[in-house]
């Protein structure tokens, strides 16, 4: 599968060009349930059902904490299409780092 490999100047512009393409879920981490979740559905996932199609970082040139990593991932199985959000850097966080290199690669 080719993936078209797309520019953004920041996180807002890489999670509505993301939406524009079908990655309309807006997931979340929760590392003490080892989930990925999407709290508009209730589901609780394993990292195991998702790919990681694509992924764009984003590095702050004045503040840390500007330093994010935006995933578009997908799960076959549950027909479902979104984003993740993590820092990483001074503000990354071990335990949601081992969720989200559980992801399965799809690059």
């Amino acid at each position: 599968m080719l993936v078209e490999r797309h520019d953004y100047e920041t996180v807002s512009q890489a999670i509505n060009g993301l939406a524009t393409r079908g990655y309309t879920t807006d997931f979340k981490l929760e590392p003490e349930k080892d989930k990925i979740v999407d709290t508009a559905r209730s589901l609780e996932l394993s990292p195991e059902e998702f790919e990681i199609d694509e992924i764009y970082r984003f590095e702050g040139m004045t503040d840390p904490g500007d330093e994010m990593i935006v995933y578009a991932i997908s799960s076959h199985n549950h027909k479902i299409k979104g984003v993740l959000v993590n820092a990483f850097g001074t503000y990354s966080d071990s335990n949601t780092y081992n969720i989200v290199k559980r992801l399965h690669k799809h690059l």
